[in-house]
């Protein structure tokens, strides 16, 4: 196995667990900025619409996606810039 894969692993469990928290604090505060409740629906609350649950899934998927791109490509490029490889 490569030392740059190895290398990743812990930095890429880390930054994974710290991006999820990134992730969900930015899509909280993007639900608030749109005009939304405090709290976004989950699919099974039954006093929201269609709409506003689907919208809401929709936008935490976007958001956690593109969070999670950026942390791991950061991560990989932090290895690269310590081992010289990329760790894919």
């Amino acid at each position: 196995m490569q030392k740059s894969k190895i290398l990743y692993r812990p930095v890429g469990m880390v930054s994974g667990m710290v991006g999820g928290m990134l992730a969900g604090a930015a899509f909280r505060r993007l639900w608030r900025l749109m005009g939304h409740d405090d709290e976004a629906p989950g699919p099974m609350d039954e006093e929201r619409g269609w709409q506003e649950v689907l919208l809401a899934a929709a936008v935490q998927g976007a958001v956690f996606a593109l969070v999670k791109a950026a942390v791991d490509r950061g991560g990989a490029t932090a290895v690269r810039r310590v081992t010289g490889t990329w760790p894919g």
